[in-house]
Formats: C-alpha cells, sequence, structure tokens
C-alpha cells in the first residue's frame, strides 16, 4: 500500500449534508480551496481527522466542529495585520470571525452541573437530596400579628 503525503484542499458542495469534510467546510466557510493553504485554514486530512478522532471518541457533530474551530482559532491567532506602500491587509479580521464563531458555539454547548460534594454519599447529610420538611417556611409557625391602628 503505497502512503502519500500530499495535502489536499478540496470542496464538493453536493455533499455538504453528508456529515463529511465538506459539511464542515461549508458551516465554517472554509470553502475558498481555489488557493489551497493560501486561502483555506484547514486541509482535508485535518478536517478528516478530527472527524475521526472525535467519532471514536462517541462525540457529536457539534463537538467536531467546537475542535475544528479551536484548530482554526489557534492556527490563525499568530496572523496580524500590516501594511506596506498604499497594500494593506487585515489578516486578524479572519481570526475574528472564527474565534467569534468559536466563542458562540463554546457558550452553546455549556451544560450546568451540580456539585458532586453536595450529591452521593459524600453529601453532608449522607446522599439524600430531598429531606422531610425541606420546603417548609419557618415563618409559617409563628402567630400573625394583629394589626394595630395608631
Amino acid at each position: 500500500m503505497e502512503s502519500t503525503n500530499e495535502v489536499t484542499y478540496t470542496y464538493d458542495p453536493s455533499k455538504m449534508q453528508d456529515g463529511g469534510k465538506d459539511q464542515m467546510r461549508f458551516e465554517l466557510q472554509d470553502i475558498a480551496v481555489g488557493g489551497a493553504q493560501e486561502t483555506c485554514v484547514l486541509s482535508d486530512q485535518e478536517y478528516d481527522a478530527i472527524l475521526e478522532k472525535t467519532t471514536e471518541e462517541g462525540g457529536s457533530w457539534k463537538t467536531a466542529k467546537y475542535k475544528c474551530l479551536k484548530a482554526i482559532v489557534m492556527r490563525m491567532a499568530y496572523e496580524v495585520d500590516f501594511s506596506a506602500d498604499g497594500l494593506s491587509m487585515s489578516l486578524s479580521k479572519r481570526y475574528d470571525r472564527w474565534k467569534a464563531m468559536k466563542d458562540e458555539l463554546e457558550a452553546e454547548m455549556q451544560w450546568p452541573t451540580a456539585n458532586p460534594m453536595a450529591l452521593g454519599k459524600n453529601a453532608p447529610d449522607g446522599g439524600h437530596y430531598f429531606y422531610n420538611g425541606m420546603n417548609d417556611n419557618p415563618r409559617a409557625w409563628f402567630a400573625p400579628r394583629p394589626f394595630r391602628e395608631v
């Protein structure tokens, strides 16, 4: 079996619903494959590797997308804006766009968690979350004060 180390950058719009690299490229808008590494952030092999690893670990599509965005942001972090003789390039704009996508997805993926020390056998009461009287109002036992006019 012959192995090639050729890095490829392809995009087939007809496959953008197949759950593979083409769909990921479309969702992340990394579809300008004409300029190869000059216009694309990740190669086909990098997308395939992230998707394969996430699938092996039992992760969801959203998790794979988040991992791709993390890889993109890390790769783009070093790019800076520059200008010379009337030519200017704002490479940080690309970074800002993908960073915003990553942050939005990260916030969307946050799940509320319970303190494990407050539940289970490590809890102060031995592991009981519900207990008798937990909804009782301690002020309900006091006699109401009569209203007095002054």
